[in-house]
């Protein structure tokens, strides 16, 4: 992965340097949310990866797909990945392109989940704890995980806070077994 990121790089910076420039940040951010969601699929990738696919073809396949969803220079932008063979790296891209961002305009991003929907209390009382742990401000993407059986398990950076039932459960089951 750390290669994969290494090569991502110059393109994350650029584009962030770009959406700084022309205050596209956002648009920036949904045109590399929607190709990495498109390079997903396993067929496309495939394709993107095959050197007998024409990069005319390719290009075109991603446009027709990406209608809509795409600005001008993020079509430009897919012209570029696809003619220096680095579309595999758009998921890679887009991560750096965020944790830019949120440094930028003073956030983090924390991946939160729970075994139960959080009541709004319930979020602004992780926020707050959140702020104060990790001195900035914190924007949640909140998952329904009921494996957990109860409690979170919040995730920032390379900040993990494990308050679930089955980590505890883990964790005691560690100190029996040792």
């Amino acid at each position: 992965m750390s290669e994969l990121a290494t090569l991502a790089r110059p393109y994350a910076e650029a584009v962030f340097k770009r959406a700084k420039e022309t205050d596209t940040a956002e648009q920036w951010s949904d045109n590399l949310g929607f190709l990495a969601i498109t390079m997903q699929n396993e067929s496309l990738a495939a394709a993107a990866d095959n050197p007998k696919v024409e990069k005319s073809r390719l290009v075109d396949l991603l446009l027709d797909i990406g209608q809509g969803h795409l600005s001008n220079e993020g079509i430009n932008f897919v012209q570029l990945l696809v003619e220096n063979k680095r579309l595999k790296l758009v998921s890679y891209i887009r991560e750096l392109f965020e944790s830019y961002r949120a440094d930028d305009e003073g956030y983090i991003e924390a991946e939160v989940r729970t075994a139960f929907p959080l009541t709004e209390e319930d979020e602004k009382q992780l926020a707050e704890t959140m702020e104060n742990v990790l001195k900035r401000k914190v924007q949640f993407n909140v998952e329904e995980d009921r494996s957990l059986i109860g409690g979170v398990i919040v995730r920032a950076g390379d900040t993990v806070i494990d308050a679930s039932v089955s980590g505890q459960l883990q964790k005691l089951a560690k100190q029996l077994y040792s």
